[in-house]
């Protein structure tokens, strides 16, 4: 989209100088010759000498100003150099004809915008600050509140042109590649732009916002500098209609796509009784904000519909739901469904069929599990604009789908899913796995998870997640590989301890081809089904706990 713009901002330019080329040389009238007066001689009128006409100079010369990001440059620097014989890049922005700079370039116009961030690192727990805050650590002032910001020469650069000079004993300007380091030494923050984020950071809202939330950005948003194309000496070329205003940007809103992946969910027994007596959606009131912008809602739903199922008591141990509770997965718009659990065959294998066919009446989809063994092997492969993802998953406890049963796909070995994990990358797809393990009421993992989870992120994952787990546990990054051993519940009726009530929600933000974000949303279950957001005090105690327990704090 960006270099469409250019092109036809860069077309309608040529149109115009080219126009100049085509001004005809104009003759001027002769002065008539006057009958002369019988006693005077007549002086003869001299003919005027034509104005040359105009030639217009070419190539048109185009530079930067020095803090505009070098991705910006060269963005527009890559436009110009398809057409040589009419523009040419200069380094010197003061000798260029047109000059990409910021509000004070003469006779300017908008034509884009680089979009900053707020980080720090991927285990910490405050979610935001002020911008007060912020320009405080610019600033160097108040320095009880002070946190050391790190960012690179460029940044710094840009940054001046809203800010000012910052603080030369509290910011400091590294290399991109010493930038996380120098933050969890420092406990620090950073400011990066858009394009360098990746999941091991943690992106800081200010105000309210992050710029990876989908959408346009609010024009409040205090890390956005806007870029502005003009000239001095040659204004005639501005005068373009319909300029587009965002034609050289770092963040194009449609290349985002967000995941959002859950834990259990068993909407049963308690569950159940919850949703007879409160409606089928009560239990989503609290947290469905979380699932709103979300473009794919994956849940594991452990226990097969039935449409004469009746809610049984919190003792039982056989499941079932009943066909009207799929209303409350539609109303967190729920698409992606994850076929691992271990109850899906509790009351048969054909409810698995008659489950399967509810999901696909909705357009849903699903993944681990199926009509029978082949089916819930494959990989479920999904597109949203530039972002391809993968959705793997099996069940190594039983029991499994058969050659001509449905149910959950068997991992067997792990060797069938990391071929097929190897082979969806090789393709060009993102995988995220999904394992049914071993269950232990545990915030850390057994050995046999470790090795079990890191093979398969060595086999090219991007998150490797347990969906065995109904009480939360600890998470690390090992290579490039997100990996969350377990999300705890998300729908379900286990009240009995602190740990079946805290709960994961992660959200996961794909862009132009990558993972870039990892967002962690913590629940709290109560009335046996209805989880709520965790309060500030109750997540920071909960987020501290568990960054505390990873095996990998790198």
């Amino acid at each position: 989209m960006q270099k469409r713009n250019l092109a036809i901002l860069f077309g309608l330019l040529l149109s115009l100088l080219l126009g100049a080329c085509a001004i005809p040389t104009i003759q001027p009238t002769p002065t008539p010759t006057r009958t002369p007066k019988p006693t005077l001689t007549p002086t003869p009128s001299s003919t005027p000498t034509p104005s040359p006409t105009p030639t217009p100079a070419f190539p048109v010369t185009v530079g930067c100003q020095p803090f505009i990001p070098a991705g910006a440059c060269a963005t527009l620097r890559e436009e110009i150099a398809a057409k040589p014989t009419y523009f040419s890049w200069i380094d010197d922005p003061v000798s260029a004809d047109l000059v990409l700079g910021g509000a004070d370039t003469p006779h300017n116009q908008v034509i884009g915008s680089w979009t900053y961030l707020l980080v720090a690192p991927f285990m910490t727990t405050p979610d935001a600050i002020s911008l007060a805050a912020l320009q405080n650590s610019w600033a160097g002032t108040a320095a009880e509140t002070c946190v050391p910001l790190f960012l690179t020469a460029e940044t710094r650069r840009a940054l001046v042109t809203l800010w000012g000079p910052p603080s030369s004993e509290n910011v400091q300007a590294l290399a991109a590649a010493e930038l996380l380091t120098a933050t969890q030494i420092a406990g620090g923050w950073a400011i990066i732009p858009f394009e360098e984020l990746h999941p091991r950071w943690k992106v800081l809202q200010i105000e309210g916002y992050s710029p990876v939330e989908k959408g346009a950005l609010p024009a409040t948003y205090p890390l956005t500098i806007p870029f502005y194309l003009g000239s001095a000496g040659r204004p005639e070329m501005l005068k373009i209609a319909d300029l587009n205003a965002t034609s050289i940007s770092n963040r194009t809103a449609e290349n985002l796509t967000v995941v959002v992946m859950t834990g259990v969910t068993a909407m049963t027994r308690g569950m159940a009784q919850l949703m007879d007596a409160k409606g089928v959606t009560y239990p989503a009131q609290d947290i469905k904000p979380w699932f709103e912008e979300a473009d794919f809602v994956h849940i594991s739903n452990e226990v097969s519909f039935k449409p004469d199922c009746v809610a049984c008591g919190h003792g039982c141990m056989s499941f079932c739901s009943h066909d009207s509770y799929i209303g409350l997965l539609e109303e967190i718009h729920a698409n992606i469904i994850e076929l691992t659990g271990n109850h899906l065959e509790d009351q048969g294998s054909s409810w698995v069929d008659h489950s399967l066919a509810m999901y696909q009446e909705r357009g849903w989809q699903w993944f681990g599990g199926g009509t029978n063994q082949e089916e819930g092997s494959q990989p479920l492969l999904v597109e949203d604009g530039p972002n391809k993802i993968a959705f793997l998953g099996c069940n190594t406890v039983g029991p499994f789908a058969g050659e001509d049963s449905g149910g959950a796909a068997h991992c067997g070995d792990f060797e069938e899913l990391r071929v097929n994990i190897t082979t969806v990358r090789a393709a060009g797809y993102l995988p995220i796995v999904s394992i049914q393990h071993q269950e232990a009421y545990e915030y850390m993992p057994s050995a046999r998870q470790l090795r079990d989870f890191r093979s398969l992120a060595a086999a090219g994952a991007v998150m490797v997640q347990g969906s065995q787990a109904h009480q939360p546990q600890t998470l690390e990054f090992y290579g490039d590989t997100f990996i969350h051993y377990g999300l705890g519940n998300f729908f379900f009726d286990q009240m009995w301890s602190l740990g079946t009530r805290q709960e994961f929600v992660d959200q996961l933000t794909f862009y132009e081809g990558q993972l870039i974000n990892i967002n962690l949303h913590t629940a709290l279950l109560e009335e046996f089904g209805r989880p709520r957001p965790m309060s500030a005090e109750e997540r920071e105690g909960f987020l501290q706990m568990i960054f505390a327990l990873s095996p990998n704090q790198n």
